[in-house]
């Protein structure tokens, strides 16, 4: 396995919780990092996650564990087209539901068509992937002020399930970056390689 040259670390806004990431930003993006929360449950999730060197996404294996259970999904894409490949073992439905949550989804995605021009993994609770879409549409040298839209392949965690979400990233100027979906925005900092120094509401880096 080999070493990497950058380690980024963010402290969770929203809940306890923690992101550690090892990162190779040389040619495209190549990160393994960890993930901690206590909500819904208490849960660690690790991911390695490559991308292409114009950054949009190769490949990611996402594994998300807790008491009783463990989930995986790993997404490739390859001419325009998400594949999934999935694996469960004990029952986190069972353990949301004890806990006062609503059951989860299965692992994955339904229909990888829905994905269809998706070329960016967007992973919960992970101030690291905002960095996939600020890099590839090259937005800390945009026009300020000028809208991207885009479709990214959701990874909800700790459930693992993937879902198409429609986002607009909009370059501010002066490394920041505005992010919003259809019922959330933040104006993100980011440092001078793209990534989030301080998600409002969610993480900001130590």
């Amino acid at each position: 396995m080999p070493t990497m040259p950058e380690s980024l670390f963010w402290k969770r806004r929203d809940t306890a919780g923690a992101e550690h990431a090892l990162v190779d930003a040389r040619n495209g993006l190549y990160a393994r990092g960890t993930v901690l929360a206590v909500d819904p449950i208490p849960f660690t999730c690790r991911y390695e996650l490559r991308t292409e060197p114009g950054w949009s996404t190769a490949h990611v294996d996402v594994t998300a564990e807790g008491a009783g259970w463990v989930r995986s999904v790993r997404l490739e894409l390859a001419a325009g087209r998400w594949r999934a490949t999935t694996a469960e073992r004990g029952n986190l439905d069972a353990v949301l539901r004890a806990g006062g949550h609503a059951g989860a989804g299965f692992p994955g995605m339904e229909d990888p068509d829905l994905l269809y021009g998706a070329f960016d993994v967007d992973l919960g609770g992970s101030p690291l992937t905002n960095t996939l879409p600020i890099r590839r549409l090259g937005l800390l040298k945009a026009e300020p002020g000028v809208s991207h839209r885009i479709s990214a392949a959701w990874v909800l965690i700790p459930s693992l399930e993937v879902i198409q979400a429609d986002q607009i990233y909009t370059p501010l100027g002066n490394n920041r970056v505005r992010y919003a979906s259809e019922t959330f925005s933040a104006d993100l900092t980011v440092d001078d390689e793209g990534f989030v120094v301080d998600y409002p509401g969610l993480a900001t880096r130590e």
